[in-house]
C-alpha cells in the first residue's frame, strides 16, 4: 500500500490521506491522526493550549515539528489517555515522530537521530514486600 506523492513516499494513509500512529509513554497512550493542513494541533478536541497549559509541556508536543523544521505544515488530531500531564506529552511526541515517519518516509533518519521513534520504556518501579515504597525501607530503630 505505498503511494508516490510529489516526490514524497507515503505508506498507510487512509482514504482521508491521513496518517495514523500510536505513541506510547508511562501509562499513556496517544492516537495521531496526521495529514497536511494548517498546523493546528488538537488533543481530545481542545487545541493545545488548552490542554497543556505549561508551556514546557507544548514545547514537548512540538519537538518533532521543529526537528524536521516545518511547525505549520501539519494538522494533527490526537486522542490521549491515561497517566499524567508528562507521560501524555511525551506519548504525543512519540506519537507525532511515528506518524510523520509513516507519512513521509524520508523524514524518518531525522527523527530516529534525535530518538523520537523511540518509546521510553522508563515505568514506575512497583512496591516490594517489606518496604515502604519500591526501594524506601521504614525508619530502623536499634531499640
Amino acid at each position: 500500500m505505498e503511494e508516490i506523492q510529489n516526490n514524497t513516499v507515503s505508506i498507510n494513509l487512509d482514504n482521508k490521506d491521513r496518517a495514523y500512529a500510536t505513541g506510547k509513554r508511562k501509562n499513556s497512550i496517544a492516537r495521531i491522526w496526521l495529514k497536511k493542513g494548517d498546523g493546528g494541533i488538537s488533543i481530545n478536541g481542545k487545541s493545545i493550549e488548552k490542554y497543556f497549559t505549561r508551556p514546557v509541556l507544548q514545547m514537548i508536543v512540538n519537538q518533532p515539528l521543529e526537528v524536521i523544521k516545518s511547525n505549520g505544515d501539519y494538522e494533527i488530531k490526537a486522542t490521549v489517555k491515561g497517566g499524567g500531564l508528562s507521560g501524555q506529552a511525551g506519548a504525543l511526541r512519540h506519537g507525532i515522530s511515528k506518524a510523520l515517519s509513516l507519512y513521509d518516509i524520508n523524514l524518518r533518519p531525522l527523527l530516529k537521530k534525535v530518538g523520537f521513534l523511540t518509546r521510553d520504556s522508563r515505568v514506575v518501579e512497583r512496591k516490594k514486600a517489606g518496604l515502604a515504597k519500591a526501594r524506601r525501607s521504614y525508619q530502623f530503630s536499634k531499640r
